[in-house]
């Protein structure tokens, strides 16, 4: 007898919304630091151990082919990278 406590697509739409939520929580910084060519703040090994972080996610996720994991590690990827090529592309002279 199969007793979960929410059904599958119950189960699926709550990793997605996670998802949304923890990916658009970088929106802000990426639109901050394009606005303000500065993210001083940051630092290069923070965004190197969480994009790791984030890319073992999305193994992980396409290995379980859980699309929930898949799509937001994937965004979440690409907003990290950009936040690390405005860091190095906004850095001051001999950073």
């Amino acid at each position: 007898m199969n007793e979960h406590l929410f059904s599958e697509h119950a189960i699926t739409l709550i990793g997605f919304v996670a998802g949304t939520l923890t990916t658009l929580s970088f929106v802000p910084q990426v639109l901050h630091t394009w606005k303000t060519k500065r993210c001083d703040d940051l630092s290069f090994g923070m965004l190197l151990a969480f994009g790791l972080g984030v890319a073992l996610w999305l193994v992980y996720g396409i290995a379980l082919r859980a699309m929930p994991i898949i799509a937001a590690n994937s965004v979440t990827l690409v907003l990290i990278a950009a936040i690390a090529a405005m860091k190095r592309r906004f850095a001051p002279p001999g950073y």
